[in-house]
């Protein structure tokens, strides 16, 4: 891999002007998106529904719909998909609410990965480790551990124990409030299936089916990076689709998005043509980076970690 300066350098360059354009929220492109994203959820959902003829070839589509609300969810921690704060509250809520991801711990979670990120022993996300074998893919990808986490992270915080690492003190009454409300909601959803069983059809069944496309889109953002310090090396930019990157609300551009955090989404594409030349790792594509990473598990080769 070529080396490169250390990102934080680069982006201190850009001209003061520069940076604040870049940096600019806009309600409208915000509302735009989600409209079109919240639309095909809709559209697609009412035809579920509706038990229109093949209805049940909807179902992965649906899923693939939800799961990618992580990417709103992920945007809102950093308050950049919209200008209006509280816009991007109600939206990381909201789409926290379907993901069964409680919105503000999340939050947290993610101020310690990009801070730390794929720092081991620092990095939240390395907590549990990147698949190591095929196998270990298999499972991944399958979406069944992260449901696990999912439902054990709830339970703890339902609980009361809201005791991680990156939560400050003053934050954990209220991420405890939030996961509490939420299983009250879940909890009302459950009982609507004593009249009818839509709820699974529109979302439960969805979501399991659409989660092993979101494990294969996350595993390139960091996965097979090395574990360094600078931004355009622990991060992957992947080339893609404008409908994946539509649906994904302009992530592939990650290192981007790593090396300027407060990039609302609708500027990234700017960001990566002033970046491009730098990129320290880049794939073509979701099914070509996928493809690599199993091979490097069948020959038995280890990432370097400096």
């Amino acid at each position: 891999m070529q080396q490169h300066s250390d990102h934080r350098n680069w982006l201190a360059a850009l001209p003061p002007a520069q940076r604040a354009d870049l940096t600019r929220r806009s309600d409208a492109a915000g509302l735009r998106h989600l409209a079109g994203h919240l639309g095909m959820i809709l559209l697609c959902g009412g035809l579920i529904a509706a038990q229109i003829p093949g209805w049940w070839l909807l179902l992965p589509l649906q899923g693939v719909l939800l799961v990618f609300l992580f990417t709103l969810a992920h945007e809102a921690t950093h308050r950049t998909p919209f200008a209006s704060d509280w816009l991007n509250t109600v939206a990381g809520h909201m789409a926290g609410l379907v993901l069964v991801l409680p919105f503000i711990w999340f939050r947290y979670l993610h101020f310690a990965h990009h801070r730390w990120t794929n720092i081991p022993g620092r990095d939240p996300e390395l907590e549990q480790p990147k698949p190591r074998s095929t196998a270990e893919w298999a499972l991944h990808v399958s979406g069944l551990p992260y449901w696990g986490a999912a439902l054990r992270v709830m339970l703890r915080l339902v609980v009361g124990r809201a005791d991680d690492d990156f939560l400050p003190a003053a934050a954990r009454s209220r991420v405890v409030s939030e996961a509490r409300v939420m299983a009250l909601i879940y909890a009302l959803l459950a009982l609507s299936l004593i009249w009818s069983p839509v709820v699974v059809w529109v979302w439960l069944v969805p979501m399991l089916l659409g989660q092993p496309v979101l494990r294969l889109y996350l595993l390139a953002e960091h996965g097979d990076c090395p574990h360094v310090a600078d931004m355009f090396c622990n991060t992957r930019t992947t080339f893609t689709t404008r409908a994946v990157r539509f649906l994904a609300w302009n992530m592939p551009y990650h290192t981007e998005h790593h090396v300027a955090p407060t990039v609302p989404f609708h500027r990234l594409p700017e960001l990566h043509q002033l970046m491009r030349d730098r990129l320290g790792v880049t794939a073509r594509g979701y099914a070509a980076f996928n493809r690599a990473y199993l091979a490097r598990r069948l020959r038995g080769e280890v990432v370097a970690s400096d």
